[in-house]
């Protein structure tokens, strides 16, 4: 990162542990009156004293730490009642409730074995015979 794209042009070309001391106004978009505030309220007057304080400590560390939290039980809880809500409202996107009422049938009693009658041929056959022998008559 160079570190000219961070700092006033005035403080360009200091090394580090020149800016650490220079004033909080040396940091790009803080203004002398921005400073002046930070001086009044928190007793901010470096780049390094800015850097020390406990509360932009705090801030960074509640920042790392929150994107490893675990969810809270009450987020668990709205999750799995929201979760609940949609299976009840939607009960065909779940492919187990679906199959779950359904009984499996090898072979249905009046349906004669594929393998033996293929496409239904004998019954063709019987209804052929069946015709001509009423044509017959």
């Amino acid at each position: 990162m160079n570190i000219n794209a961070i700092i006033d042009d005035a403080y360009a070309g200091k090394c580090l542990r020149d800016l650490v001391e220079s004033p909080v106004n040396a940091l790009r978009g803080v203004s002398a009156a921005d400073a002046k505030l930070l001086a009044k309220a928190f007793g901010v007057n470096t780049i390094g004293e800015l850097a020390d304080l406990k509360f932009v400590k705090w801030a960074c560390a509640i920042q790392a730490l929150a994107a490893g939290e675990a969810d809270t039980t009450e987020q668990v809880a709205r999750e799995t009642l929201l979760d609940e809500a949609v299976e009840m409202t939607f009960p065909a996107s779940d492919p187990i409730s679906v199959d779950s009422g359904i009984t499996r049938i090898e072979v249905a009693p009046e349906k004669v074995d594929a393998h033996t009658d293929h496409q239904g041929a004998g019954a063709i056959e019987e209804n052929c015979k069946a015709a001509d022998s009423r044509n017959a008559k």
